[in-house]
């Protein structure tokens, strides 16, 4: 075998480890998410702390990605993504025992901090994929998340019990803990460490210098905003998804989760199959307005929907501009940062995003509370408007990655 074929060979293999990894850990993550508001209201919580569960996730995975991003970078992915999914899986299992809503505010925060690894996750793909692959590559990595999400779900749904208040939970909180533990020994096992070597530099002298490069990069910066500015609209929404369903169409975990599984599964088709072929074909730039643009329609056609077939239509369409949205912003990003930063340039997106996924949910609930349960589906169409002239920037700035 020659050389050419035993690298391809190892490739390929790493890449079907991680992938596998990402799914075991996306479905605990899916499993616990659709379950949330109706995990909060068995504590008779109103709107705005069933948000603020997932708005004090955010406020640690904001606190976690920059960290973990840079630690990656510099000890190696394999060590951090050990430490951060297993303590995952230990806070899913100390929350479904948390005794009262503000413990259970504590835990979410705790499991953000661990969960704050997804740039980690980025930065051992872009690792063993070269340039002009890894928008494919993020594509891939996208499916096995919504392959995850759609698996977690369902599962979820399937196993909860809310006649039973915070009992009824307890069972499928324990089984995402063991998705992420048995993600965690995945690791352990089978993931080789991949990251390239870094040339020595006093990285606390410049740390600070490097962040404000990356955030005047002329396209990272713009393809952070965009990030920001989208996640604030569709994290509100995912916090009330489930007050939506439950006030508009009577619905409850196991619905809420079926209709996650199926918008999951369309998920990992987009990416897996549809994300790659797009980019190639229209340029990463391209693509990513265009998922913009679908993913406004859908959001429209959710908020304006009589009946819940036309909401899972505009659902659909949402999910079909982010799977050809996001990876592309990851791959935009990767390729225009040095290869020994791929773990902090990626992070500065996963923070914005974060940061964004606090905001997000607040404002959601007031909205939801205050205007009406249908506003927060406005104010994301809405959001979409400006981060689609962002998009356009960086089109007329990316020709040659295009």
């Amino acid at each position: 075998m020659s050389a050419e074929a035993a690298s391809l060979r190892e490739e390929r293999r790493a890449l079907i480890v991680l992938l596998a990894v990402i799914y075991l850990m996306i479905a605990g993550f899916g499993l616990v998410i659709p379950l949330l508001p109706f995990f909060a209201q068995a504590f008779d919580a109103p709107a705005w702390q069933v948000t603020l569960l997932f708005s004090a996730f955010s406020v640690g995975q904001f606190i976690g990605e920059p960290f973990w991003g840079r630690l990656s970078d510099r000890i190696g992915r394999k060590p951090v993504l050990i430490v951060t999914i297993a303590m995952v899986g230990v806070t899913y299992a100390a929350f479904a025992f948390a005794p009262n809503i503000w413990a259970a505010f504590a835990l979410r925060f705790v499991n953000g901090v661990f969960a704050g690894n997804i740039s980690t996750l980025q930065g051992a793909l872009a690792d063993i994929t070269p340039p002009e692959r890894r928008a494919g590559r993020m594509g891939i990595m996208g499916a096995a998340f919504s392959a995850g999400f759609s698996t977690g779900p369902a599962i979820g749904g399937f196993l909860a019990q809310p006649t039973r208040g915070a009992l009824g939970f307890q069972l499928p909180l324990l089984v995402a803990a063991g998705f992420a533990l048995a993600s965690a020994l995945a690791v352990v096992v089978l993931v080789r460490e991949h990251r390239p070597e870094a040339a020595p530099q006093p990285a606390k002298r410049v740390r600070s210098a490097r962040l404000r490069e990356g955030f005047a990069h002329p396209i990272i910066s713009r393809v952070v905003v965009i990030s920001a500015i989208v996640v604030i609209g569709f994290a509100g929404i995912e916090s009330t998804y489930g007050l939506w369903t439950e006030q508009r169409f009577g619905w409850g975990p196991r619905q809420i989760g079926l209709a996650f599984m199926v918008i999951g599964l369309m998920g990992a088709f987009f990416q897996g199959w549809l994300c790659g072929r797009l980019a190639r074909r229209f340029g990463e730039a391209a693509t990513l307005t265009g998922g913009l643009a679908f993913m406004g329609l859908g959001l429209v056609t959710q908020g304006l929907s009589p009946n819940w077939p036309v909401a899972l239509l505009g659902f659909l369409l949402v999910c079909l501009g982010q799977s050809i949205c996001f990876p592309n912003v990851s791959a935009l990003i990767s390729r225009a940062a040095p290869p020994d930063r791929q773990g902090e340039m990626l992070s500065l997106n996963m923070s914005g995003m974060a940061l964004s996924r606090i905001g997000g949910p607040i404002l959601a609930g007031q909205l939801f509370s205050l205007v009406a349960p249908g506003a927060p589906f406005a104010v994301a169409a809405l959001l979409i408007l400006p981060a689609l002239g962002f998009a356009w920037t960086v089109i007329r700035r990316t020709p040659r990655l295009a």
